[in-house]
Protein backbone atom coordinates (compact mmCIF):
# COMPACT_ATOMS: atom_id res chain seq x y z
CA UNK A 1 0.00 0.00 0.00
CA UNK A 2 2.87 2.38 0.73
CA UNK A 3 4.13 2.04 -2.84
CA UNK A 4 1.01 3.41 -4.49
CA UNK A 5 0.64 6.18 -1.93
CA UNK A 6 4.22 7.28 -2.63
CA UNK A 7 3.55 7.23 -6.37
CA UNK A 8 0.43 9.37 -6.03
CA UNK A 9 2.22 11.72 -3.62
CA UNK A 10 5.32 12.09 -5.82
CA UNK A 11 3.28 12.68 -8.97
CA UNK A 12 0.99 15.10 -7.14
CA UNK A 13 4.07 17.03 -5.96
CA UNK A 14 5.00 17.44 -9.65
CA UNK A 15 1.60 19.05 -10.23
CA UNK A 16 -0.07 16.01 -11.78
CA UNK A 17 -3.85 15.94 -11.48
CA UNK A 18 -5.78 12.64 -11.38
CA UNK A 19 -9.28 12.25 -12.75
CA UNK A 20 -11.82 9.44 -12.75
CA UNK A 21 -13.06 8.94 -16.28
CA UNK A 22 -14.92 6.18 -18.11
CA UNK A 23 -12.40 5.19 -20.76
CA UNK A 24 -14.50 2.64 -22.72
CA UNK A 25 -12.00 -0.22 -22.48
CA UNK A 26 -8.83 1.70 -21.70
CA UNK A 27 -7.74 1.81 -18.09
CA UNK A 28 -5.74 5.06 -18.11
CA UNK A 29 -4.31 7.82 -20.25
CA UNK A 30 -2.03 10.76 -19.59
CA UNK A 31 -2.55 14.12 -21.24
CA UNK A 32 -0.03 16.95 -21.30
CA UNK A 33 -1.00 20.51 -22.05
CA UNK A 34 1.63 23.24 -21.75
CA UNK A 35 3.71 21.26 -19.28
CA UNK A 36 0.74 20.34 -17.06
CA UNK A 37 -0.20 16.68 -16.75
CA UNK A 38 -3.52 15.01 -16.12
CA UNK A 39 -3.96 11.28 -15.62
CA UNK A 40 -7.40 9.97 -16.51
CA UNK A 41 -8.17 6.60 -14.95
CA UNK A 42 -11.17 4.31 -15.28
CA UNK A 43 -11.18 2.99 -11.72
CA UNK A 44 -14.21 0.82 -12.54
CA UNK A 45 -12.07 -1.27 -14.87
CA UNK A 46 -9.12 -1.66 -12.48
CA UNK A 47 -9.51 -4.90 -10.54
CA UNK A 48 -6.72 -4.94 -7.94
CA UNK A 49 -4.41 -2.67 -6.00
CA UNK A 50 -1.44 -4.27 -7.80
CA UNK A 51 -3.00 -3.37 -11.15
CA UNK A 52 -3.62 0.21 -10.01
CA UNK A 53 -0.01 0.45 -8.81
CA UNK A 54 1.33 -0.70 -12.18
CA UNK A 55 -0.96 1.67 -14.08
CA UNK A 56 -0.05 4.69 -11.96
CA UNK A 57 3.67 3.86 -12.30
CA UNK A 58 3.33 3.49 -16.08
CA UNK A 59 1.51 6.81 -16.39
CA UNK A 60 4.12 8.33 -14.08
CA UNK A 61 6.72 7.05 -16.51
CA UNK A 62 5.10 9.07 -19.28
CA UNK A 63 5.16 12.16 -17.07
CA UNK A 64 8.66 11.80 -15.62
CA UNK A 65 10.30 11.00 -18.95
CA UNK A 66 8.27 13.48 -20.99
CA UNK A 67 7.15 10.59 -23.19
CA UNK A 68 3.84 11.99 -24.35
CA UNK A 69 2.69 12.37 -27.93
CA UNK A 70 -0.22 13.49 -30.05
CA UNK A 71 -3.01 10.99 -30.64
CA UNK A 72 -2.20 10.99 -34.35
CA UNK A 73 1.52 10.27 -33.81
CA UNK A 74 3.20 7.54 -35.86
CA UNK A 75 3.13 4.07 -34.34
CA UNK A 76 6.91 3.92 -33.93
CA UNK A 77 6.90 7.10 -31.79
CA UNK A 78 4.02 5.79 -29.67
CA UNK A 79 5.92 2.52 -29.11
CA UNK A 80 9.09 4.41 -28.11
CA UNK A 81 7.09 6.37 -25.56
CA UNK A 82 5.41 3.26 -24.19
CA UNK A 83 8.84 1.62 -23.87
CA UNK A 84 10.21 4.62 -21.94
CA UNK A 85 7.18 4.67 -19.63
CA UNK A 86 7.46 0.93 -18.94
CA UNK A 87 11.19 1.15 -18.31
CA UNK A 88 10.70 4.02 -15.84
CA UNK A 89 7.90 2.10 -14.07
CA UNK A 90 10.06 -1.02 -13.78
CA UNK A 91 12.99 0.90 -12.31
CA UNK A 92 10.66 2.67 -9.88
CA UNK A 93 8.69 -0.36 -8.69
CA UNK A 94 11.33 -3.10 -9.00
CA UNK A 95 14.87 -1.72 -8.66
CA UNK A 96 17.53 -4.20 -9.82
CA UNK A 97 19.18 -4.49 -6.40
CA UNK A 98 15.85 -5.19 -4.72
CA UNK A 99 14.99 -7.82 -7.34
CA UNK A 100 18.37 -9.50 -6.77
CA UNK A 101 17.77 -9.48 -3.01
CA UNK A 102 14.26 -10.89 -3.39
CA UNK A 103 15.54 -13.76 -5.55
CA UNK A 104 18.37 -14.42 -3.08
CA UNK A 105 15.75 -14.52 -0.30
CA UNK A 106 13.91 -17.29 -2.17
CA UNK A 107 11.28 -15.40 -4.16
CA UNK A 108 11.85 -17.14 -7.47
CA UNK A 109 8.47 -17.67 -9.14
CA UNK A 110 6.79 -14.89 -11.10
CA UNK A 111 3.76 -15.18 -8.83
CA UNK A 112 5.84 -14.88 -5.66
CA UNK A 113 7.91 -11.99 -7.02
CA UNK A 114 4.77 -10.15 -8.14
CA UNK A 115 3.26 -10.57 -4.70
CA UNK A 116 6.50 -9.48 -3.04
CA UNK A 117 6.71 -6.28 -5.13
CA UNK A 118 2.92 -5.68 -5.07
CA UNK A 119 2.63 -5.64 -8.87
CA UNK A 120 0.78 -7.77 -11.40
CA UNK A 121 2.26 -10.99 -12.73
CA UNK A 122 2.30 -9.58 -16.27
CA UNK A 123 4.27 -6.56 -15.09
CA UNK A 124 6.67 -8.81 -13.20
CA UNK A 125 7.25 -10.81 -16.38
CA UNK A 126 7.95 -7.55 -18.22
CA UNK A 127 10.46 -6.51 -15.54
CA UNK A 128 12.24 -9.88 -15.53
CA UNK A 129 12.44 -9.77 -19.34
CA UNK A 130 13.93 -6.28 -19.24
CA UNK A 131 16.46 -7.09 -16.54
CA UNK A 132 17.38 -10.42 -18.16
CA UNK A 133 17.54 -9.41 -21.82
CA UNK A 134 17.97 -5.64 -21.64
CA UNK A 135 14.79 -5.00 -23.54
CA UNK A 136 11.06 -5.25 -23.22
CA UNK A 137 10.62 -8.01 -25.75
CA UNK A 138 7.53 -9.21 -23.92
CA UNK A 139 4.93 -6.48 -24.27
CA UNK A 140 2.20 -8.12 -22.22
CA UNK A 141 0.55 -5.36 -20.32
CA UNK A 142 0.29 -2.08 -22.14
Amino acid sequence: MDIILRLYSDLNALGTKFYHWNMDGEKAATLEINGQYGVFMDFGSIDTLAEETVIVAHEGGHICTGATHKVCSPYDLVEKHEYKANKWAIKRLIPADELDKAVADGHTSIYDLAEHFEVTEDFMRLAVCWYTHGNLAVDLYF
